[in-house]
Order: C-alpha cells, then sequence, then structure tokens
C-alpha cells in the first residue's frame, strides 16, 4: 500500500466509527421520545442474536463423533451459572469461553 492508500484507508476507518458511534444521536435526540419500534427492537434483539450465535456454534455438533457434544454441553452449563449467579454477560462469555478452551485442549483431546 502507498502512503496516500494507507492514509485514505484509515480515514475511511475513522469515518466509519464516527458514523456509527454518532448517527443514532443524531438520528433520536434525547429531546424527543425514542419510536417505539426503536424500544421494541431494543428488547428484542439482544434475545434473536444470542440464540442465532448458539445456532452457529453448535451447528457443527456431532452428538454421534468424538466428545459427544460434552465439551459444548458443560461450558453451555457453565455459561447459564455464571449469568445467573452474577448477572454480568462478559464474565459469562469469558467464564464459558475459558471452560470450553481448557475442556477441548485438557480433557477432550
Amino acid at each position: 500500500m502507498t502512503l496516500t492508500q494507507q492514509i485514505l484507508t484509515i480515514g475511511a476507518v475513522v469515518l466509519g466509527t464516527m458514523l456509527t458511534r454518532f448517527l443514532p444521536f443524531l438520528v433520536f435526540p434525547a429531546d424527543r421520545p425514542t419510536p417505539k419500534f426503536i424500544q421494541y427492537l431494543g428488547r428484542v434483539l439482544p434475545g434473536a442474536v444470542f440464540a442465532l450465535l448458539i445456532v452457529y456454534c453448535l451447528r457443527s455438533v456431532d452428538l454421534w463423533q468424538g466428545s459427544h457434544g460434552l465439551p459444548e454441553a458443560i461450558s453451555i452449563g457453565v455459561v447459564v451459572a455464571l449469568h445467573c449467579w452474577k448477572r454480568q454477560v462478559l464474565l459469562s462469555i469469558a467464564g464459558g469461553t475459558v471452560c470450553y478452551m481448557l475442556l477441548v485442549q485438557l480433557v477432550f483431546v
């Protein structure tokens, strides 16, 4: 990449990042109520995204081969238990990830 291309690439990334950060505040200012449809999306999209991630992550698990999905099932249990206990999303995700990686690297080799 030439210097000009690097500068243009960095500029495009900065512009895209700023646009995605500032656009919601421009479209939905604080002095006006948020539309009901946007409030609805704010309630249902997080659950839908997590459901999609679960399906995506478990799509290639074969219950009839290898570890029979045990590392995945145990890690899902850890995520649920951590989330019910602490109600911290990042802790739940990190705990489940660490549990899964330890299981597949050390236990279910």
